[in-house]
């Protein structure tokens, strides 16, 4: 007979190892997915509002999540970390079966902490600078641009919050959107341009990143008067959007516009009997590692008690 775990966790991020600690030490039988540890914090090169550590490396934190996991694992935690979720079904006794690029698992339960993936700058030579100067976490990342002159691109309100955030940290901050008009409200537009440090640019269609080891620059082009324009930076925040990584279970579970999945904030439950879920993944208001650490024991939490007084 096939193994039957009590629970699967898609996703090695803070969320999915936080989970997988605790299920561990409540003895659950569980299958931990995933392609990477760490999540999209692993390539940052130095995150500093991981609580408890003054200041760590994408890389670094990856693998004490890794070894964290791993020392608590026992007999209780199969890990499975060259894998990814391509679907998950349920069958006719209501078990979940979560069908991998390897192989597929059976369990009573399923826990999503897959994130998101950022939408990424498309323009000449961006991939090649990607962490390199571009960047896309100001929380993670904005300090370490202090008194730096720096570029955000989005004219949405996650670009003007950004910018914001980066005006107690940087020399300056020009903001580029590629519309006639922002579509931040209103308001948040207004109180984060009265600040003298920051410039609003629109129109501007990004084609080239410019840089050698590390951005120097960028070159993007007057949508209305076809003008090509240079600009100098120490830096370039994009928030152009980021797409959450749930095609794997949308016909099991309810997704918004945006596809998120939308849960109970106060189990993580989604709309699906035995499905959970957590972090970037879901319809939360803020995302970050901390967040997706403690949602996601909070659904393990839950879990446990589903599967012991069911």
């Amino acid at each position: 007979m096939e193994k039957v775990y009590d629970l699967a966790i898609a996703g090695g991020g803070p969320g999915g190892v936080g989970a997988g600690i605790y299920a561990s030490r409540k003895k659950l039988k569980t299958v931990l997915i995933t392609d990477g540890f760490g999540g999209q914090s692993a390539v940052s090169p130095e995150i500093q509002n991981w609580v408890g550590t003054i200041s760590i490396s994408g890389q670094e934190l990856s693998k004490n999540l890794e070894n964290h996991l791993r020392e608590y694992a026992d007999d209780s935690i199969q890990i499975k970390d060259a894998e990814r979720v391509e679907t998950i079904t349920q069958n006719d006794e209501k078990l979940f079966e979560i069908k991998t690029n390897k192989e597929t698992y059976i369990s009573k339960t399923v826990l999503v902490t897959t994130g998101s993936h950022r939408r990424k700058l498309t323009a000449k030579n961006a991939d090649k600078l990607e962490h390199r100067g571009i960047t896309y976490c100001a929380t993670c990342d904005g300090p370490l641009f202090s008194n730096k002159d720096v570029i955000v691109v989005g004219g949405g309100n996650a670009g003007f919050e950004t910018a914001s955030q980066l005006l107690a940290y940087a020399k300056s901050v020009t903001l580029l959107d590629k519309n006639e008009k922002p579509k931040a409200d209103e308001i948040t537009v207004k109180k984060v341009l009265s600040n003298p440090n920051m410039k609003l640019i629109s129109n501007a269609k990004i084609t080239e990143i410019l840089g050698d080891k590390f951005v120097t620059g960028l070159i993007y082009e007057d949508a209305k008067t076809g003008e090509v324009i240079e600009l100098k930076t120490d830096g370039i925040f994009a928030e152009i959007g980021a797409q959450p990584t749930t095609g794997f279970v949308a016909d099991l579970v309810d997704l918004n516009d945006y596809g998120s999945i939308p849960v109970d904030p106060k189990t993580q439950k989604t709309s699906k009997e035995g499905i959970w879920a957590a972090g970037d993944c879901t319809d939360g208001l803020y995302h970050q590692n901390n967040i997706a650490v403690g949602d996601a024991i909070k659904a393990l939490e839950d879990i446990y008690l589903y599967l012991n007084t069911k």
